[in-house]
């Protein structure tokens, strides 16, 4: 069985760090849905993911995937307590957005109906086991 290689897999993690970066500034900046502040959180790590992993792929880095693992997991951990928060298994006592803020919960984490939280969960993930699948290459 073929597997791939750790550029084409770097390149794979960088086109979905950067896909979900120009979605969040689209959600945010046209469409003009202010970010909870989960979503801030999630956006500090998303971001750096796609300039660094794009500079990995520009300077041919073949190890830059581990920097690429420990900022998914990092973010991967904050949309995981922001799903938790939207689908009520974290209770809203321990929320961290405030009362006049935007909501972590309501409607408007909705795209196409999918939440919000989700889309960025799954993001991170794969970004994170493309970014591990990078590292098992011994060529680079």
């Amino acid at each position: 069985m073929n597997r791939i290689s750790g550029e084409i897999a770097l390149g794979l993690a960088w086109i979905i760090a950067l896909v979900a970066l120009l979605a969040v500034l689209f959600i945010g900046e046209v469409l003009g849905q202010t970010p909870c502040v989960l979503c801030w959180f999630q956006r500090a790590f998303m971001f750096p993911l796609a300039i660094v992993l794009g500079f990995g792929l520009w300077w041919r880095d073949g190890r830059v995937g581990r920097y690429g693992i420990a900022l998914a997991l990092g973010g991967g951990a904050i949309a995981l307590w922001h799903i938790g928060l939207y689908v009520g298994l974290v209770p809203e006592r321990i929320q961290p957005c405030t009362a006049t803020g935007p909501s972590c919960t309501d409607d408007n984490q909705l795209v196409f109906g999918v939440p919000i939280p989700l889309m960025a969960l799954a993001a991170f993930a794969l970004i994170g086991a493309l970014s591990a699948l990078s590292l098992k290459d011994t060529r680079t």
